[in-house]
Order: C-alpha cells, then structure tokens, then sequence
C-alpha cells in the first residue's frame, strides 16, 4: 500500500487558513483532516473530537512528556499540538492528510517528518 501524503496549511492566527482548509475537504473529500489537541476549554459552536480534542493542560503535559505530539506550542496560555500516533496512523494507511497549523508547529513537522507539502498564507494587505 502506498504512503499517504501530508498537507500542512500554515499561517498565523486568523489569516483564514481553517477557511481555506474547509474548502479543500469539500473539494477532496478523501482527504483526512487532523484534529488537533487544545487545552483550552471549548467555545460554543465547537464540538470535542471535530474542532479540536479537549483535554486538560495536565493531561496535554503529560503526552507532552511521553512525545505524542509531532508539534505542539503554546498560545495565549493555551496549549495545542498534533498527534503523533494519528499522523503516523493514518499516513500508514495510504491515507492523505490535511493539518491546520499555526506557522512553529509546521516548522516543527517538517524537521521531524520528511515529505509532505507545505503552504503558508499570508494574510492579505489593506
């Protein structure tokens, strides 16, 4: 079976890079999106396990210390990262994935993980 294939859209908070990546979904839909791990607690249109996965700042500290996340960062006081095993998971499975990450994060993907596309957005001038 043949690798997936990873897609990291990067760019900076509020650029409109969850926007971009909801239209690349509906337009592939074999793509497999990345759920990403916060700490913080949910707004309220958002849903654990389709937003994001909601979880504790202990909790994310400790699969910090265990390395579960291929990147991790903290913003704003709030942690949030990607999981290893899911990532690893899904590539194994001739899955192509799409992950939606702030620009550190992706930066640290593509120091430990080879391949992969890699956009940033720029957010657009006045």
């Amino acid at each position: 079976m043949a690798r997936g294939l990873f897609i990291v859209v990067s760019a900076p908070s509020g650029t409109g890079k969850s926007t971009i990546c909801q239209k690349l979904l509906q337009a592939c839909p074999e793509i497999k999106f990345s759920v990403s791990y916060t700490s913080r607690p949910p707004r309220p249109n958002e849903g654990d396990g389709k937003d994001y996965h909601f979880i504790s700042r202990d909790e994310f500290q400790a699969r910090i210390d265990q390395g579960e996340f291929v990147e991790w960062v903290e913003n704003y006081g709030n942690l949030y990262g990607s999981s290893k095993k899911t990532m690893e998971s899904f590539l194994h499975k001739g899955q192509d994935l799409l992950l939606d990450i702030e620009p550190r994060g992706a930066k640290k993907i593509k120091q430990n993980f080879k391949g992969g596309v890699y956009v940033f957005c720029a957010s657009p001038v006045p």
